[in-house]
């Protein structure tokens, strides 16, 4: 399967409780990322993580759903 360049975005709500977990996660795959830009979003007790990934589809859907089912995550992802 071939490999491509995409985006994931991530909004961490209740950083303290999920931040860990995503961590772990994240590190489990982290032969996909290319780049991460991580930044608090205090006002809204919230963190914002961009990732740029080179993966397949395959790789891609384990890394967001793994990260989609952790609690007070959401993910969007796009694959060029």
């Amino acid at each position: 399967m071939e490999k491509r360049i995409g985006v994931i975005g991530l909004i961490v709500g209740n950083r303290t409780q999920a931040a860990p977990k995503v961590n772990e996660v994240l590190t489990h795959f982290g032969e996909l990322i290319v780049a991460r830009i991580g930044l608090p979003y205090k006002e809204r007790n919230v963190s914002v993580i961009s990732l740029i990934v080179e993966a397949t589809t395959d790789e891609l859907g384990a890394l967001t759903g793994k990260l989609g089912m952790l609690p007070g995550v959401q993910v969007k992802s796009l694959m060029v």
